[in-house]
């Protein structure tokens, strides 16, 4: 919520280059946030998720760079939705390192049922 709020804060108060760029970086952010369920669930692969979030924690870092030199409020409200995903990139590559790689088929010695192959 707090991202939809700041970037139409943002968006309102912005004009010209600084509005393209400000509405790229959001949609770029909204992109890379979708990705990571195609990437980790879809895929079954717990390191392209990883891969995922560090981008979304990428384009989060010019998200809020682009945002706060428009509106500093708006960009102060990114700041949760940020450590949010930084918290979620940790987690993520937590259980990328537990889990050992997808063997042939896709399927996890450790955990059949999680990464199984598609039917």
């Amino acid at each position: 919520m707090s991202l939809a709020w700041a970037g139409g804060r943002g968006l309102a108060r912005a004009r010209g280059a600084r509005r393209t760029a400000l509405a790229a970086s959001l949609g770029a952010d909204l992109v890379l946030n979708a990705a990571w369920n195609h990437l980790f669930f879809r895929r079954r692969s717990p390191w392209a998720g990883v891969v995922g979030t560090v981008l979304l924690d990428v384009g989060n870092v010019q998200l809020l760079r682009r945002t706060s030199a428009v509106d500093r409020t708006a960009g102060r409200a990114l700041l949760p939705y940020a450590a949010w995903c930084l918290f979620a990139t940790a987690l993520n590559l937590s259980l990328a390192r537990r889990n050992p790689s997808p063997g042939p088929g896709g399927v996890s010695a450790a955990a059949p049922w999680a990464f199984s192959p598609r039917r």
